[in-house]
C-alpha cells in the first residue's frame, strides 16, 4: 500500500518492508512509540492507537502521569532545541529521530535531508506546496500554480475583454510659479505704485513682484489697485512700459482663460489668421477650460467662438476647429485595447488603405476620444502599418488641415514635447515669435514648465533657460526666466 504524498524510500515512513514496520531510524523508535515494533497494524499493547481502551495504557499516547500537557517547566523548548522532554511528557526525540536532525548547513542538514521525511538529503520534502508529490493534485490557489481562475496566480488569463486602466500618473507640482506665502494684494499694489510713480520707472521690483506671484495672485491686483488708488492698473502699465516686456506683463495680470481668449481673438482678428495658434490653445485644454474660454470670449467680444472660427477658416480644416472649440473630448482615463485596434484600423481604412482620404474619419476619432485612448490607437496603428500616424497625415493631407492634425497628433502623444517643439520654432532663426513665446511661457509656467524644460533638453541638446537668453535682452529677457524657473 502506498501513502499519497509520501512514497516508500530506504529509511522513510512507511517502510520498505512490511505495512508499517519499524525502519532504522524511523519515527521514533522508543518502545510503546508511533508507529509500533514488529507486527502489523493494529499496534501492539501499549501502542497507537492503545490495544485495550481509550485513555491509553501505560507507555501510549498520550502519556498516562503527568502527561500532556506538561508540568510546570515545560513548554517553551528547552535550550538546545526540539521539544521539550519532561517528566511524562512528550515522549524524548531520539538521535537521528524527527525532530532532532543535523542544523541546516551541515551534510543532511534541514528538513529536507533529514531521512525519514520523504525526500533525498537537502531536497524539497514531497508534497509541499508548488512541489506536488507523484499521485498528487497542486494546490490551486497556491502562487506560482497555473490556475486559470486566479489571473493574479500563476499567469492565468481572465476569460472575457476587460478594459486596461491606465491611471493618471501623479507626478507632483509640475510648474515654476507657485504661490506666494502670505502675499497680500494691497501690500503688492502699493510696490507696483510706488515702482511707477515719479520720474522713471523700477522695473526691477515689477519682475520681482510678478515673477514671484501665481495667477491667482496677480489677478486680484486689478481691483485691489482700483480700491486703493481709484486708477485701472492696465492703463497705469501701459503708460509706463513698452515692448513685448509691456505685452508679457499685461498677459501676466489676466486670468489663464481670459487670456486665451484674447489669444484667439488675435488670432482669427489679426492681418492674416494665425491657425497655429488656434491649434495651440484648443488642443491643449481641458474641457472645462475650452468651455470657460468659449464663454468669456462670447462676454467680451460679442460673438461665439465657433461662428469666428467658421467666419475666418474653410473645408475640414475648419471642421477641425469647430470640433475642437466644442469642449466635449472624451475624458475618462480608462483604455478598452480592442477598441483602440478598432480605431486604428478605422484610420487606416480611412487614408493608408483607400484612395483619397477620409477626413471625417480622423476628425471624428482625433477631437472626440479620450487623450490615453488615442495614445494606445497611435501606438496600435504604427504596429499594424509600420510607420507613424503623423507621416500617414503628412502623405494624405496637405496646408493647414495637415499641418493641424499633425499638431493634434502632437500634442496628445506628448504635449511637453509638443510646446518645447513650438518655443524652439518661436525663437529659431531671424526674428523671435514673441506673441507665441510670451502665450506659452505664461501659460505653462504654472502647469508643466518643468516637463516643457526636460523635453527642450532633450529634443535640442541645450536648456530652454540659454536658449531664451541668447534670444531677448533687456527686462524682457528677466521676466521671461523667471517663468522659466532655472536652467537644466
Amino acid at each position: 500500500m502506498s501513502y499519497p504524498g509520501y512514497p516508500p524510500a530506504g529509511g522513510s515512513y512507511p517502510p520498505a518492508s512490511g505495512p508499517y514496520q519499524q525502519p532504522m531510524g524511523g519515527y521514533p523508535p522508543q518502545p510503546g512509540a508511533y508507529p509500533p515494533q514488529g507486527g502489523c497494524y493494529p499496534p501492539q499493547a501499549g501502542a497507537y492507537p492503545p490495544g485495550a481502551g481509550y485513555p491509553p495504557q501505560a507507555g501510549g499516547y498520550p502519556p498516562q502521569a503527568g502527561g500532556y500537557p506538561p508540568q510546570a517547566g515545560g513548554y517553551p523548548a528547552a535550550p538546545g532545541g526540539g521539544f521539550p522532554p519532561q517528566a511524562g511528557g512528550y515522549p524524548a526525540a531520539q538521535p537521528g529521530t524527527y525532530p532532532n536532525m543535523p542544523p541546516a548547513g551541515q551534510p543532511g542538514g534541514g528538513w529536507g535531508g533529514q531521512p525519514g521525511f520523504g525526500a533525498p538529503a537537502g531536497g524539497m520534502p514531497q508534497g509541499y506546496p508548488g512541489v506536488p508529490a507523484p499521485g498528487q493534485q497542486p494546490m490551486p490557489a497556491y502562487p506560482g500554480v497555473p490556475n486559470p481562475s486566479m489571473p493574479g496566480y500563476g499567469g492565468g488569463v481572465p476569460t472575457g475583454p476587460s478594459p486596461q486602466v491606465n491611471p493618471a500618473i501623479n507626478r507632483g507640482y509640475r510648474g515654476t510659479i507657485k504661490d506666494a506665502p502670505g502675499a497680500d494684494p494691497l501690500r503688492d499694489v502699493e510696490v507696483l505704485r510706488k515702482a511707477m510713480k515719479g520720474f522713471g520707472t523700477d522695473e526691477n521690483a515689477i519682475i520681482e513682484l510678478l515673477g514671484n506671484r501665481s495667477s491667482k495672485q496677480r489677478v486680484p491686483l486689478l481691483a485691489a489697485y482700483k480700491t486703493t488708488y481709484g486708477k485701472d492698473l492696465f492703463s497705469d502699465l501701459k503708460s509706463e512700459l513698452t515692448g513685448n516686456f509691456e505685452s508679457l506683463v499685461l498677459a501676466m495680470l489676466k486670468a489663464p482663460s481670459r487670456f486665451d481668449a484674447s489669444e484667439l481673438k488675435e488670432a482669427i482678428a489679426g492681418a492674416g489668421t494665425d491657425e497655429a495658434c488656434l491649434i495651440e490653445i484648443l488642443s491643449s485644454r481641458s474641457n472645462a477650460e475650452i468651455q470657460e474660454i468659449t464663454r468669456i470670449y462670447k462676454a467680451e467680444y460679442g460673438k461665439s467662438l465657433e461662428d469666428a472660427i467658421i467666419s475666418d477658416t474653410s473645408g475640414h480644416f475648419r471642421r477641425l476647429l469647430v470640433s475642437l472649440s466644442q469642449g466635449n473630448r472624451d475624458e475618462r482615463e480608462t483604455v478598452d485595447v480592442s477598441v483602440a485596434k478598432q480605431d486604428a484600423q478605422k484610420l487606416y481604412a480611412a487614408g493608408a488603405n483607400k484612395v483619397g482620404t477620409d477626413e471625417s474619419q480622423f476628425n471624428a476619432i482625433l477631437c472626440a476620444r479620450s487623450k490615453p485612448h488615442l495614445r494606445q490607437v497611435f501606438q496600435e496603428y504604427q504596429q499594424m502599418c509600420g510607420k507613424e500616424i503623423e507621416k500617414s497625415i503628412c502623405s494624405e493631407m496637405s496646408g493647414n488641415l495637415e499641418s493641424g492634425m499633425v499638431a493634434v497628433v502632437k500634442c496628445i502623444k506628448n504635449t511637453p514635447a509638443y510646446f518645447a517643439e513650438r518655443l524652439n520654432k518661436a525663437m529659431q532663426g531671424a526674428g523671435t515669435k514673441d506673441r507665441t513665446l510670451i502665450r506659452i511661457m505664461v501659460s505653462r509656467s504654472e502647469v508643466d514648465m518643468l516637463d516643457i524644460r526636460q523635453e527642450y533638453l532633450r529634443l535640442y541638446g541645450k536648456s530652454l533657460y540659454t536658449t531664451i537668453s541668447g534670444d531677448t535682452s533687456g527686462d524682457y529677457k528677466k521676466l521671461l526666466l523667471k517663468l522659466c524657473g532655472g536652467s537644466d
